[in-house]
């Protein structure tokens, strides 16, 4: 193999290395890095390596953590000899691991991508096999796993339109990186299609294990506290929300309080940190905003419930009957619109799904999600959804339908995974 790409790369990051050290010193600077873990970041093992055998899950963020939970449970319950590590590489998404990984798995945080970190990291933890989620593909993690003779698989993996048209640019360097890869499991027949152009050697779909993640969790007293003090209030939800989204929901409960006057929205943006700045853009709108991590009471002159926590999705969707999601307003991708489906919710979103493409498209063919175009197509189907009783219950449970559709994906995800999970002496032959 021409190894040219991706020699180049390792001198860049080699020479890099003080730009590198100085992006994550601003990242500490900012709370976007753990103090108390940072040298997981460098490779340095925080907790010694379990006995017996490894399997290490790499998700880039929230969204991929979560989505493999189902997973690991899977594995944990199947193979009583392994232990499953999973890391990522946001606070956010190692605490929620921390919370939600049962006994037998872990979290760590994926080592910024330079040749001494990652070889650190591998010759600690010396996985028996490595999964990797969707497309955050480092060539320096990755050439290190093979270097060590460690099975590589991609599941879930996914290629949009700008990350195809980016990586056909560099077919040389990314035929390299993709042959990498023992196997890749697409998301979607189109990504196994283009995931086999862009040079990997062995490519299938078997499905989005999105549709196997369990129910968002909840806390099932404070839904009782919270749904006394909405009492029988009209309730929607715009979840995972981005900046320039704000104001849209701001209009669309003012337009719909017009023909329903007891309206109640929460706000759940994906970004918590942002509170402030929403707060200020819905008083500015002449709303009346309570707030969850103030711990501010829900009055009947509540307009917003501003839900600027995190991990509390589960609780938040279940108090709504309409869920809008969010990044879909902008030009972002959208977010997983699969999780209030599940929870058989009445499904919104904007024009800008790029990320969830084959998703959206299913989803609109079950009739199970409506798609608005801007901020007043927004309020209209909002006053519709929540007028007609007859079309919230169908869209619902058209949602919850969609959203079970593909119920048994982990069944054959966990099938596709047999010739890496068998006893060690033959696990080395299926590579």
């Amino acid at each position: 193999m021409n190894l040219m790409s991706l020699s180049l790369y390792r001198a860049a990051t080699y020479a890099g290395y003080p730009l590198i050290a100085a992006y994550l010193a601003y990242r500490k600077a900012k709370g976007k890095e753990d103090l108390d873990r940072f040298p997981e970041r460098l490779g340095y093992a925080s907790r010694p390596r379990p006995e017996g055998r490894l399997v290490w899950i790499h998700g880039a963020s929230v969204g991929e953590t979560l989505s493999v939970l189902p997973l690991v449970s899977a594995l944990l319950e199947t193979y009583p000899d392994v232990s499953v590590m999973v890391t990522s590489g946001t606070v956010t998404s190692a605490n929620l691991m921390g919370k939600r990984l049962p006994e037998r798995a872990f979290h760590q945080y994926i080592p910024v991508d330079c040749v001494s970190c990652v070889k650190r990291f591998v010759d600690h933890w010396k996985p028996d096999l490595a999964l990797w989620i969707e497309s955050e593909f480092w060539p320096n993690m990755l050439s290190a796993v093979r270097e060590a003779g460690i099975p590589l698989v991609l599941l879930n993996g996914r290629i949009s339109d700008r990350s195809f048209a980016r990586w056909k640019k560099m077919p040389k360097f990314s035929a390299e990186i993709q042959a990498l890869f023992s196997e890749s499991f697409g998301q979607t027949d189109m990504d196994a299609e283009r995931l086999k152009i862009l040079g990997a050697k062995k490519t299938a779909c078997v499905g989005n294990l999105k549709f196997a993640a369990s129910d968002l969790p909840y806390d099932a007293e404070e839904f009782k506290r919270l749904s006394e003090k909405i009492g029988g209030r009209p309730c929607w939800i715009a979840a995972s929300t981005h900046a320039g989204e704000d104001e849209p929901v701001a209009f669309a409960h003012t337009e719909t309080r017009g023909k329903i006057p007891d309206i109640f929205t929460i706000l759940a943006p994906r970004h918590p940190h942002r509170a402030n700045e929403i707060e200020g853009i819905l008083t500015g709108a002449g709303l009346k905003v309570a707030r969850r991590s103030r711990g501010d009471d829900i009055l009947p002159e509540t307009d917003v419930y501003l839900a600027d926590t995190i991990g509390e999705m589960g609780l938040f969707y279940r108090l709504a009957s309409v869920a809008f999601v969010g990044g879909s307003l902008i030009p972002f991708g959208g977010q997983n619109i699969i999780e209030p489906a599940k929870l058989e919710k009445a499904v919104l979103c904007g024009p800008y799904m790029m990320n969830f493409k084959e998703i959206t498209a299913r989803a609109k063919a079950a009739d199970a999600l409506t798609v608005v175009d801007d901020k007043e197509r927004l309020a209209e189907a909002l006053t519709l959804l929540l007028t007609d009783k007859e079309e919230l219950e169908r869209k619902q449970k058209n949602a919850a339908a969609f959203a079970t559709a593909e119920s048994n994906v982990l069944e054959r995800v966990m099938k596709a995974l047999e010739p890496y999970l068998a006893p060690a002496e033959e696990v080395k032959n299926a590579d």
